[in-house]
């Protein structure tokens, strides 16, 4: 009853005050508890200071590889930052990045637990899996066995030593005849879509047996849809 008669400070009585501070603090608690403890005896990652919940994303900008660029310079090719409640290590430069994939592959093979990749083939793709079943490693293992078939079956003709080459080797003609008939017509032209809908085409004949005409509208519908992705 005592906090119902305190004075008005301005257009806010001290209780109301009280409540935001309380809150605050509790909100600060909360944020102290889930945030992620570095191990005692291990420094943190350089990396700018982030704010509380939404992290770096502010500093990330439209263009947030030129952002992490900027950052790499400024705090070296190993550096961390947060997005929103989840640190983010980040790595630049040639030499790092190498040192990570290839010689320290095994450590980083694996995928963070994001809740956006559950929608994606039930968060077990093969892009997209945190492999905690060895789900990604499996199927791996199948798509490389499957390559490896392919490169073991002759050709149609001893042209060709294997199937793959021989996928590989007719859509390079095709893609030539394209830049080509393109190059013609417009003069100048941006080549990528072309590049990409080749790529996409030998993994189709490889899959489904059959090749796709570079304006074949559901092939470029896929090709459009995953670029966006």
């Amino acid at each position: 009853m005592a906090l119902m008669n305190l004075p008005v400070v301005g257009p806010i009585s001290v209780c109301e005050s009280l409540v935001a501070v309380v809150t605050v603090c509790v909100v600060y608690l909360l944020l102290r508890l889930l945030s992620t403890q570095i191990p005692e005896g291990l420094k943190r990652l350089p990396g700018p200071k982030p704010l509380p919940i939404i992290g770096n994303v502010l500093e990330l900008s439209a263009n947030p590889h030129l952002s992490l660029t900027a950052m790499s310079e400024r705090y070296g090719p190993v550096f961390q930052i947060q997005i929103g409640m989840r640190p983010v290590v980040v790595l630049s430069g040639g030499e790092t990045v190498r040192q990570a994939l290839i010689k320290q592959g095994e450590e980083f093979s694996g995928r963070p637990d994001l809740h956006s990749f559950q929608y994606i083939s039930d968060g077990k793709s093969l892009a997209f899996s945190t492999d905690q079943a060895g789900v990604w490693r499996g199927r791996r293992k199948l798509a490389l066995s499957a390559l490896r078939f392919f490169s073991t079956i002759e050709g149609s003709s001893s042209e060709y030593s294997c199937v793959l080459e021989e996928h590989i080797s007719k859509e390079g003609m095709y893609l030539v005849e394209q830049l080509s008939t393109v190059m013609k017509a417009n003069g100048t032209f941006d080549p990528f879509r072309h590049i990409v809908v080749s790529v996409a085409n030998v993994i189709c004949g490889m899959c489904f047996g059959r090749r796709y005409s570079h304006d074949d509208q559901e092939l470029l519908s896929i090709v459009n849809l995953s670029h966006e992705f």
